[in-house]
């Protein structure tokens, strides 16, 4: 079946679709998605990611919904679209990997193969660098902060994992999870040198480096004493999507400064 009309329901998606430049097919998109603007201004909206509105969206006659496994809480809203009888798709990538086979696969449903194909190539030579040599031990420990009351961390079922890594970092949490949240007695017996705040939902102007300095818990860790408190927007490390690129990036930045300050 040939897809003309899509709604998104989670930001990653709407981006993809966008990158594979088929911009022109969203007929709808969840409250959150904000990139690019220009594209999305006046589309219809049908809710918070957690609680769409599955009417409005079946209103829009979609050809083909896209959802999302990788928001906590979300698969309730992918039971009630198949419920409704909607034709989805819920990707729930973990891995760098995955990313890039969702891109594939959505690029394959909308009969854009080759543009899915040129993406992932675009983002894997980015992307796709051999970790520098050396003893990986003495790498930077760098912790993501999805949410800081409690501390919640990416593990190693993570995209940001595969990124942190080739950064030439160590991703501070080494758990088979996806995430999971700390003490803050925990994340500072870990000795963490950096904490990069990503928090999801929140914006980048209102990330509040003071909450963690002032926190007694870190006062002797190395990155309160380094002062490596950093910010990189969730849009760029939270959403599984080509804008990963620019998260590493700012990952790479990171690390740099966390080697010099080292010396």
């Amino acid at each position: 079946m040939a897809v003309h009309r899509i709604v998104s329901l989670t930001c990653s998606n709407t981006e993809i679709v966008a990158a594979l430049g088929c911009g022109d097919r969203l007929v709808g998109v969840d409250d959150h998605s904000d990139f690019p603007a220009d594209l999305l201004s006046g589309l219809p909206r049908v809710g918070p990611d957690l609680t769409i509105d599955v009417a409005a969206v079946a209103a829009l006659q979609p050809d083909l919904v896209l959802a999302s496994l990788t928001v906590p809480g979300h698969e309730r809203v992918v039971e009630s679209i198949a419920g409704a009888g909607l034709p989805y798709l819920a990707p729930e990538p973990e891995r760098l990997d995955d990313v890039y086979s969702n891109i594939r696969q959505i690029a394959e449903l909308l009969g854009v193969s080759e543009r899915g194909d040129r993406l992932v190539a675009s983002m894997q030579s980015a992307l796709d660098v051999e970790p520098p040599t050396g003893d990986p031990d003495a790498r930077p420990k760098i912790a993501v902060q999805w949410w800081p009351k409690p501390p919640i961390l990416p593990g190693r079922r993570s995209w940001v994992y595969d990124l942190i890594e080739r950064a030439g970092g160590q991703n501070l949490l080494d758990d088979d999870v996806k995430s999971r949240p700390l003490e803050p007695e925990e994340l500072a017996s870990l000795a963490p040198d950096a904490v990069v705040i990503s928090w999801c939902g929140v914006e980048e102007s209102k990330y509040r480096t003071d909450v963690i300095y002032g926190n007694a818990a870190y006062a002797e860790t190395p990155f309160v004493r380094g002062r490596q408190i950093h910010k990189i927007a969730e849009a760029y490390l939270g959403r599984p999507a080509p804008r990963l690129v620019e998260g590493f990036e700012a990952l790479r930045r990171i690390v740099d400064q966390c080697r010099r300050a080292a010396r």
